[in-house]
């Protein structure tokens, strides 16, 4: 399969190359799983902002530059190509800006998309619970209302970026006695208002990426929910539905470390297993196969069309592509790769990769789950235990 671009496209990819060749860093920056790290990647944000590289699909009234998804493609292409770090707003950026570009009043698109754009609040995902993990319908921290604020309680945990961001969205039980999917409200708060505690949680390689957040009585005004009262749950699966689909693994960004992977092999080429070869293959093929599926994606969204079963299989896809490719190069580097540093204490990006591609199969919804929705929905079946 060939891809040809239009002569606009490929002056756009020029554009982007020559600015990413310019701007992104050197050196690869500190782990976005410590203090020192994040603050790095927020100062990288801020540099993207300056170039009006924010988030290039949303309108220019909210900081972006109102492109095509063809264009965002292109843009993630050369944004990997030219080693760009990981975002560290991924999950304002590509998770709740959609979220609020579709359910959000005027008031809260402009409150909260530019900033976000700009790289100046900086967002944690707060789904899961200690009771509630890829069964979110099991959620118990309650959101009373009391006036125009809401009064929080609970925990939530496995909090994305929580342990740093500035603000964090997540769904609360705002029915009392309600069960399941339903009373459960989409709301946004600020992670340093009083009666919230962070906790962050130390991983195997000892960063602390996420965290739990205690609740105790925290009190946010009404207007910070997302669509109507009792409506979180329709509003959080579009959220996933985002998280699962195109924009938060974009391809580019396996066919980088394809190319990585293949330079790596040919470096190890001679102490290598008789299989690393072929596996270095399969995941080239797949990660070209990847792009190609979503350059289609993208089309039948520009279309007019929607993503159906299509964000259940992308999730699935890219989550065991990246365990695969991250997988083969620890075999790459031998025994001794889960040992590896660089001189100044940072993990190898292997590694940290390797470590990170682990929990794919289950953030977004576990690969099991997914696997049932894409049945029940090509095979038009019923959704088991549905109310």
């Amino acid at each position: 399969m060939h891809l040809a671009y239009t002569p606009e496209q490929q002056d756009f990819r020029a554009e982007v190359r020559a600015w990413m060749d310019t701007h992104v860093p050197k050196e690869p920056l500190v782990t976005l799983e410590c203090r020192e790290g994040f603050d790095q990647h927020v100062a990288w944000e801020r540099t993207l902002a300056s170039g009006n590289w924010g988030m290039v699909t949303w309108p220019e009234a909210y900081g972006g530059r109102g492109l095509d998804l063809i264009q965002w493609l292109i843009f993630e292409e050369e944004y990997f190509r030219a080693g760009g770090p990981n975002r560290a707003n991924q999950n304002g950026i590509f998770l709740l800006g959609p979220t609020i570009m579709e359910f959000g009043t005027p008031e809260q698109k402009a409150r909260f998309l530019t900033p976000m754009a700009k790289g100046e609040t900086m967002w944690a995902q707060a789904w899961s619970e200690p009771g509630a993990g890829s069964d979110m319908a099991a959620i118990n921290s309650k959101a009373v209302r009391d006036g125009d604020h809401y009064v929080i309680s609970g925990q939530k945990t496995w909090s994305s970026r929580a342990a740093f961001a500035d603000w964090g969205f997540g769904i609360f039980r705002t029915e009392e006695g309600s069960k399941r999917h339903k009373g459960l409200s989409f709301i946004l708060f600020d992670l340093n208002s009083p009666g919230i505690t962070r906790r962050p949680i130390r991983q195997l390689h000892g960063d602390t990426g996420f965290a739990e957040l205690f609740f105790d009585e925290v009190r946010v005004p009404v207007e910070n929910r997302i669509a109507g009262e009792g409506e979180g749950w329709k509003v959080a699966m579009a959220t996933a539905g985002f998280e699962r689909g195109l924009m938060l693994r974009s391809p580019g960004r396996f066919q980088a470390t394809a190319k990585r992977l293949v330079e790596l092999y040919r470096q190890h080429e001679a102490e290598a297993a008789p299989s690393a070869r072929e596996a270095v293959m399969t995941a080239w093929m797949q990660a070209q196969a990847y792009a190609y599926n979503t350059y289609a994606v993208a089309a039948k969204i520009m279309a007019g069309g929607s993503i159906g079963a299509e964000a259940s299989l992308n999730k699935i896809f890219w989550s065991e592509l990246d365990r695969a490719m991250h997988r083969t190069a620890m075999q790459l580097l031998g025994a001794a790769a889960e040992l590896r540093r660089f001189d100044d204490g940072r993990m190898n990006q292997w590694l940290e990769g390797y470590i990170f591609s682990l929990s794919g199969p289950i953030y977004a919804g576990s690969n099991e789950i997914q696997r049932n929705i894409t049945a029940e929905r090509l095979l038009d079946l019923p959704r088991v235990g549905a109310g």
